[in-house]
């Protein structure tokens, strides 16, 4: 399934990195920004409506890659993935209740990696997993290990939760809820936390400390409930937003398995669709412009020089396709996340890469970038070669896992696993080793997933060729 030659990827990676930058070469900083529930709608990957100018002036300056993919498109199994190097089955954590210290009680995270090499480590807000909206301001589900300091800030989206807007009364992160509210940046724990972000490189800044900095910022917004300030509500008209409407038929040929009703969000009117998307929508600009900061502060500070800054979103997200809001599925929508990766002096930056990508990644391309060994443990591949080069390839296959959603026929107990795997062109899905369905789609001719190619004649040679290159592909992440 993949392609390796970790001591020579190293070698390529950590010339190319004290190749690209001037004068005398320090350890980078690093500058890990992770952000909660956030698709590709934004302006760098070509949405015609949000407004993300700081996003895309990262994207400018470093790659964008097209084509990256989340292990587990929910959080808490997500972030501990990316955070270890391992895959959720090899984590253990599959659900947000999950713990991956359990099973690896001595692993070395991503962070602690840079801190047992000199490293200050410090986490502003959401990286490891966090219930949201109101374990907002608390450690959540932190790992103490990974840091040498933390903040969590807390804002109107948590302290003032009664006027929030909701399908389920009482209920506000795992249902669709919004708020737009006139208020300040500041006011919000993501403006509080870029706030505290910057104090940090301010007080560790390397010209100080004489020590390189591994800075985890992780925003909340866009996840529900989407509170925003009204000037970012603004930006979105409401009769400029068209929503994605359930194409009669769609579900016909998808295994139940594959599909999960939330309360009310199918009943959801135009109406209704535009007003969430909207809030939506302006928590993004919300979170945009605190990256911003981030980036403003760097250039003030003169650090923007010597500092790999990342971008991503722990997972996809839906907006009505296939009737479907939010995360959790196997679909393109959950299972692909927008991943910006920005090293000084880069010779391509500005360059999109289509090179298949998974979060699991971070770890290995980070490490090489900055000319640390590479854990043994590591089952990513390092993204270093596609810096480099916009055409090369790490992998054929990006792998995707999940619990199934759906309510199965005649199934007790507790609901079994669903793996998907992405190649260039087509995704093909398995629940359960199949036997509670399988699909296939072609992006080149369905790049909206509307046909299920698994039990049709087309399909046949397609499909198992990607049932073996499924089997390899589990032989390694399991």
């Amino acid at each position: 399934m993949l392609f390796r030659n970790h001591n020579f990827l190293r070698a390529v990676a950590f010339a190319f990195f004290c190749l690209s930058v001037s004068g005398p070469v320090a350890k980078p900083n690093i500058l890990f920004i992770a952000v909660d529930d956030l698709n590709n709608d934004l302006g760098c990957y070509g949405h015609p409506l949000v407004q993300s100018p700081n996003i895309d002036r990262l994207a400018r300056r470093g790659m964008r890659f097209d084509r990256a993919y989340c292990q587990y498109p929910v959080c808490n199994p997500s972030r501990a993935s990316l955070m270890t190097g391992l895959y959720p089955e090899q984590t253990g954590v599959l659900s947000n209740a999950g713990d991956f210290r359990k099973r690896h009680p001595d692993i070395i995270t991503l962070s602690q990696h840079f801190m047992n090499n000199g490293y200050f480590a410090a986490r502003v807000g959401k990286i490891y997993h966090y219930g949201v909206p109101l374990q907002i301001g608390t450690d959540g589900k932190d790992d103490p290990a990974s840091w040498n300091t933390v903040v969590n800030p807390i804002g109107i989206d948590r302290t003032e939760l009664e006027p929030v807007a909701t399908l389920q009364k009482g209920k506000y992160g795992g249902t669709l809820s919004w708020r737009i509210v006139e208020s300040r940046d500041e006011d919000h724990t993501d403006g509080k936390g870029a706030f505290e972000a910057i104090r940090l490189i301010e007080e560790n800044h390397p010209d100080k400390t004489g020590k390189p900095f591994f800075l985890a910022m992780g925003f909340f917004r866009p996840h529900t409930p989407y509170v925003a300030p009204a000037h970012y509500a603004k930006l979105y008209p409401l009769d400029k937003i068209d929503p994605v409407m359930e194409k009669p038929s769609d579900c016909d040929d998808i295994p139940p398995a594959a599909l999960a009703d939330r309360v009310h969000q199918r009943d959801l009117n135009l109406a209704q669709r535009r007003e969430i998307i909207q809030a939506y929508y302006a928590s993004i600009s919300l979170m945009d412009a605190c990256v911003g900061q981030l980036l403003d502060a760097l250039d003030r500070l003169k650090l923007d020089d010597n500092t790999i800054v990342i971008f991503f979103s722990d997972h996809g997200y839906h907006l009505g396709q296939h009737g479907l809001w939010q995360k959790s599925d196997l679909f393109e929508g959950s299972a692909r996340v927008p991943f910006i990766l920005s090293v000084p002096g880069m010779k391509n930056a500005g360059r999109t890469s289509e090179s298949l990508a998974e979060l699991i990644d971070l770890y290995p391309t980070l490490a090489d970038l900055c000319g640390l060994a590479k854990p043994a443990h590591l089952k990513g591949q390092s993204l270093a070669p596609v810096l480099e080069d916009p055409q090369a390839k790490v992998r054929q296959a990006a792998f995707t896992v999940s619990n199934a959603r759906g309510k199965i026929p005649g199934y007790k107990g507790r609901k079994p696993l669903g793996h998907t795997i992405r190649t260039k062109r087509y995704r093909y899905t398995e629940w359960d080793d199949g036997k509670h369905g399988v699909e296939l789609y072609d992006y080149q001719t369905d790049p909206n997933e509307y046909t299920n190619l698994a039990k049709c004649d087309s399909g046949k040679k397609v499909l198992k060729r990607m049932q073996r290159l499924m089997q390899s592909t589990r032989a390694y992440t399991r």
